[in-house]
């Protein structure tokens, strides 16, 4: 079956490797047919070369792992060990060994759940981020009537974007050095900044710091205390990015002195998240289209990988379809 395996940094092969059987399953795993697959923030420093930033990253360097380093999937159940799935069914949600880019994946089916047959494929890879974003939410105190920052405007902030207007933010602030003011409306961003974020909280009035900030960047140390410097007293702060280092300094006599509440955490319930972003998609059926951008074929995943990294003021979500 066909595989691709990054070779060198910014470099995918596509490879052949042994099929995947039913016979690999242990209990509560499945076993997919690739539909598609989401090119997510947190793939690329692997792409770029970077080592152990991701789980599925156990070895020296990610080069030659086949599938890594996709985790965002799409596909048909071929065979399963996990009682709510059988074969025949479309499933999205994660490749729980980050090593969703080849043929037939193996999953743990926890982490999977049907979607709406009406979306395709290179569509519903979309609930999964959205189902990362909804459970990050759920940790936030209720938006309703508050103001909400969102550092990055990417795939993955502009989702935070459209769940915080859509929850009755009062006022939504997207900032990110790439211009994204033409997708501001559509994902209910009230003030598009483009500036990077040291830059914006250095001109920021008292009284535009929000209610709630959220670090949807990662990758970096810096944004972080950009976050805390724009919180309002007493307000939250959301660190949802990847973290590359494992020592983050930020200003402790701010959170102290403002009262901030600082959280983070990966997303839990995932079955249950992936049918509430599927109820949520549901009930805002722009959303998902405008949300992808980019698809491309399985001979292309270089260049998607090679979008992926540049900044882009027309990319927004990138698939990669059988």
């Amino acid at each position: 079956m066909w595989s691709y395996r990054i070779v060198a940094p910014y470099v995918f092969e596509r490879t052949s490797i042994p099929d995947r059987t039913p016979e690999d399953l242990a209990d509560g795993e499945v076993l997919l047919r690739f539909l598609a697959a989401g090119v997510c923030g947190s793939d690329l420093p692997a792409f770029r070369g970077a080592r152990g930033r991701l789980p599925g990253d156990d070895g020296p360097s990610a080069a030659g792992k086949d599938g890594f380093p996709i985790h965002e999937v799409v596909g048909e159940v071929l065979a399963s060990r996990h009682p709510e799935h059988r074969p025949g069914d479309r499933v999205v949600g994660w490749a729980s060994g980050f090593d969703g880019l080849m043929q037939r994946v193996v999953s743990d089916g926890d982490g999977l759940a049907p979607y709406d047959p009406s979306l395709s494929p290179a569509e519903a890879v979309g609930l999964q981020p959205l189902a990362c974003v909804l459970y990050a939410c759920e940790q936030l105190p209720d938006l309703a009537g508050r103001d909400v920052a969102i550092i990055g405007q990417g795939s993955i902030g502009l989702l935070f974007s459209y769940v915080a207007k859509t929850a009755g933010a009062r006022r939504v602030t997207g900032v990110d050095p790439v211009d994204r003011r033409g997708a501001a409306a559509t994902f209910g961003v009230d003030e598009a900044v483009r500036a990077p974020s040291d830059r914006w909280v250095s001109r920021l009035a008292l009284t535009d710091h929000a209610d709630v900030v959220i670090e949807a960047v990662g990758h970096q140390v810096a944004t972080l205390g950009h976050a805390v410097e724009a919180a309002a007293p007493g307000g939250t702060i959301f660190y949802f990015g990847v973290a590359d280092d494992d020592i983050y300094p930020i200003d402790m006599r701010s959170v102290l002195r403002k009262n901030l509440t600082l959280k983070s955490g990966v997303t839990l319930e995932r079955r249950r998240m992936l049918d509430l972003a599927g109820k949520f998609a549901a009930e805002h059926p722009g959303l998902l289209p405008a949300y992808l951008t980019h698809t491309f074929g399985l001979d292309d995943v270089q260049r998607a990988f090679d979008l992926a990294c540049r900044p882009d003021p027309g990319r927004i979500k990138i698939a990669i379809t059988e």
